[in-house]
């Protein structure tokens, strides 16, 4: 078994090293569970608004994993974020392969991956980038809450 932490340390430097990585991103790695998240996204308690994705016990079990975008209870209106979020994203998640919406009180959307540690710190970065196209929508629905 491939040492999980270590993947989740390289793919934590790759996003810091991204083009688009600056002062307002942040990061809160816990080993095998990561959050990407802005500022303002009021997830200081790791319970706004953020991209999520975590390797544990059950997934190493199960051979998959999660990426996906959560609103928290520390999110401004939650429900209704979630819904004017959908409301204006829908179409750009459904056309993104694998990904599904979430009927959850604080899911929004989620991708499960099979567990494969070829390329995989890559192929994180990958989703965690494809995430980020959510950014203007969610800084903006933020912003108006």
């Amino acid at each position: 078994m491939k040492d999980v932490k270590g993947v989740f340390r390289n793919l934590e430097k790759m996003l810091r090293q991204s083009s688009w990585f600056g002062d307002d991103w942040e990061i809160y790695n816990r080993g095998n569970y990561l959050q990407l998240y802005k500022q303002n996204w009021f997830n200081h308690n790791q319970g706004g608004v953020h991209f999520e994705t975590f390797i544990e016990s059950p997934q190493i079990k199960s051979k998959s994993f999660p990426v996906c975008v959560h609103a928290e209870e520390d999110c401004p209106q939650q429900a209704e974020f979630i819904r004017q979020l959908l409301s204006l994203e829908a179409e750009r998640i459904n056309g993104w392969k694998g990904y599904k919406m979430l009927d959850s009180s604080y899911g929004v959307c989620q991708r499960t991956l099979p567990l494969n540690f070829k390329n995989l710190e890559q192929r994180l970065y990958e989703e965690l980038n494809r995430l980020r196209t959510l950014e203007s929508s969610i800084d903006k629905l933020l912003l108006e809450m």
